[in-house]
């Protein structure tokens, strides 16, 4: 008999809601939250019973029995450096959450929701993959600075899920595969996946690798130094310019490639200097990776919104094609994502790792 998943992934704005059985998708839904209804709470997770309840209509509304799920699952937050796996919410899990002491991120609400509803039905509840996924080896995390460590907060979920996918697609494992797998969205990120562990990774929420539509990322550091303590800008301020404000969006007013390549077609020199920098250094970051692994890559791949469009992935081609073949798989599919790992615990593949 087919195992029921309901999947909450919580965004700034939105929760988006999958229903499945085993991996098929039965339906899913963006549930939208207006700035005026995200306004009234001063904090990521105040918004907990008001999400739970627009969870609970939309299912009331779809003629979905809520006790008719075998297991909940949630996006995964900001927690502490774990290793990859599907882990069961726990009390630890939900007093680090609560504490936010590594971050209010829309994310952190998805365990919270998984197990309270979870545990009103009686069945388990899980998160998979979150974005803190650790597996750097110790010379990765050396940046230069002691008290500066190189750390991962990535796109974990997307990338592990897409480097099985493709793994899958050969007839291959994941676990016997080295892949560099480079997530396209917001944020950016480029992993090297050494047999199945992610042993180096430009990260997409710390400052690190290439620019990004929102983020500056690694930018030459005596020049923020001085910037910071010009007087100009507050800490908020300028960590705003790095995540927020920075890359397309500080150089053209846009975070959104598509915008970018209409006004390239029209003529706009600034807007192609630009997005030939966003390759150029994409590049820069899939050929380090290559370094990471030595050369013995056997495939790279591409995915996130921006692999949509075809004249970015050709060029990024034209740069990495000579370090392995170039697989793209346009989009995300972090429901599924999330459905495969509580299915691989519930099938007996796995086990729940325990979250300490």
């Amino acid at each position: 008999m087919a195992i029921k998943s309901l999947i909450i992934n919580p965004g700034s704005t939105s929760t988006k809601v999958g229903i499945f059985e085993d991996e098929t998708m039965i339906m899913d839904e963006t549930l939208r939250h207006s700035t005026e209804e995200i306004a009234q709470y001063d904090s990521i997770i105040a918004q907990k019973d008001f999400r739970k309840n627009i969870i609970l209509d939309f299912l009331k509304a779809q003629n979905q029995d809520i006790k008719s799920f075998d297991v909940v699952v949630g996006r995964g937050g900001l927690l502490k450096p774990i290793a990859s796996g599907t882990y069961a919410v726990n009390d630890a899990m939900l007093k680090d959450i609560a504490e936010h002491k590594r971050g209010d991120h829309a994310s952190n609400l998805g365990g919270v929701l998984a197990k309270e509803i979870g545990d009103e039905i009686g069945v388990p509840s899980f998160v998979v993959d979150p974005v803190v996924v650790d597996e750097l080896e110790p010379v990765a995390r050396i940046s230069g600075v002691p008290e500066i460590e190189r750390i991962s907060i990535f796109h974990p979920l997307n990338q592990k899920a897409m480097g099985r996918k493709y793994a899958k697609e050969v007839g291959k494992k994941y676990e016997d595969l080295n892949l560099i797998i480079t997530h396209l969205g917001g944020g950016v990120s480029t992993g090297a996946h050494k047999k199945g562990k992610i042993v180096d990774v430009y990260g997409a929420f710390n400052g690190d690798g290439a620019f990004s539509p929102e983020r500056a990322n690694c930018v030459p550091a005596l020049s923020l130094v001085e910037l910071c303590y010009s007087g100009k800008f507050t800490e908020a301020e300028m960590k705003k310019k790095i995540i927020g404000n920075g890359g397309f969006n500080a150089y053209l007013g846009t975070n959104d490639a598509r915008d970018i390549i209409k006004r390239i077609d029209e003529g706009d020199e600034k807007a192609k200097l630009v997005m030939d920098a966003f390759i150029y250094n994409l590049a820069k970051n899939i050929g380090a990776m290559a370094a990471v692994m030595q050369g013995k890559v056997d495939q790279i791949i591409i995915t996130g919104g921006i692999a949509y469009n075809e004249r970015i992935m050709n060029k990024l081609k034209e740069y990495v094609s000579f370090i392995a073949p170039v697989t793209v798989y346009p989009g995300e599919d972090e429901l599924l994502a999330l459905a495969q790992g509580a299915l691989r615990v519930m099938n007996g593949e796995e086990e729940a790792k325990i979250y300490e």
